[in-house]
């Protein structure tokens, strides 16, 4: 089962159940950082799931619609874990950290496109795939004035104090 899994490659990733900050909530406890990605063809769905990851179905809203399946993502930001989450508007690209990382819970996301590495797991005779955050792009949907409130004076960052 280990050599059957490779990365993970979404692109235009649809992410739900997004908590970068870690926040408590009566779904997730204090720390943890994660999210979830829509795997948007089922067979391929059905693909991850027969090889070890931890494939989950959201129920329909409608009786007519079809299921949708999902992963949920860890984003750990650990030594010996080397990940990339890059935040990038028209203006600039900014490499997020354990401070700011928390940001993209309430952003207007227009596009992700990312990497998941799997992590193999075995306990008391049961096997799996714990997915991990490798890389991820992020393009935020700006509003109609950032473009006029750019910060263009100062592009890197180098704000004067006065």
């Amino acid at each position: 089962m280990r050599n059957k899994a490779d990365k993970l490659v979404i692109e235009n990733a649809k992410i739900i159940f997004r908590n970068f900050s870690g926040k408590e909530t009566k779904f997730n406890r204090a720390g943890n950082r994660n999210f979830c990605v829509i795997i948007e063809d089922s067979t391929k769905a059905k693909q991850l799931e027969e090889i070890g990851w931890n494939v989950k179905t959201l129920k329909p809203r409608d009786e007519d619609d079809e299921p949708r399946y999902y992963i949920s993502v860890t984003v750990n930001y650990n030594k010996d874990h080397k990940m990339t989450i890059c935040m990038i508007t028209r203006k600039k690209k900014t490499f997020l950290d354990e401070d700011t990382v928390g940001t993209l819970d309430y952003a207007d996301i227009s596009n992700v496109d990312l990497t998941i590495n799997p992590s193999y797991w075995s306990v008391g005779g049961k096997s799996g795939i714990k997915a991990y955050l490798y890389s991820m792009w992020v393009t935020i949907e700006e509003d109609a004035f950032a473009d006029k409130y750019a910060e263009e004076e100062f592009p890197n960052d180098e704000i004067p104090l006065f």
